[in-house]
């Protein structure tokens, strides 16, 4: 595996992690989306977490991230439609997409 494709991967984890700091162990809807502060952090991590699949895919078309047009789409979408972001589906993707991305990752760092 590429040098630049490993750094990308670990930024994509580092990213991961930092959501995970930011909403502890409680992962509470509420605090999320009632904590302006909170939303904006995660949504950064989400664009670098999308950006740096989409730099993954310009390298290698075929990379095995599993959805990573998706996660480039979803970057997209937090940045270019910030005003229909809609925490429903952030908050689901945080609960049932990352932890997903989060084990792809690791096993892909790991194998490396």
């Amino acid at each position: 595996m590429q040098l630049e494709i490993q750094k990308y991967l670990f930024d994509i984890k580092t990213s991961i992690d930092s959501i995970n700091d930011y909403i502890g162990d409680n992962k509470d809807f509420v605090a999320y989306k009632t904590n302006k502060l909170l939303k904006r952090a995660i949504e950064r991590e989400l664009e670098i977490i999308g950006e740096a699949a989409g730099r993954i895919i310009k390298i290698d078309s075929g990379f095995p991230i599993e959805d990573a047009r998706k996660i480039v789409d979803l970057r997209n979408w937090v940045i270019h439609g910030y005003d229909m972001v809609d925490d429903v589906i952030i908050w689901g993707i945080i609960l049932k997409q990352l932890p997903i991305l989060k084990n792809q990752v690791e096993v892909l760092l790991e194998n490396k």
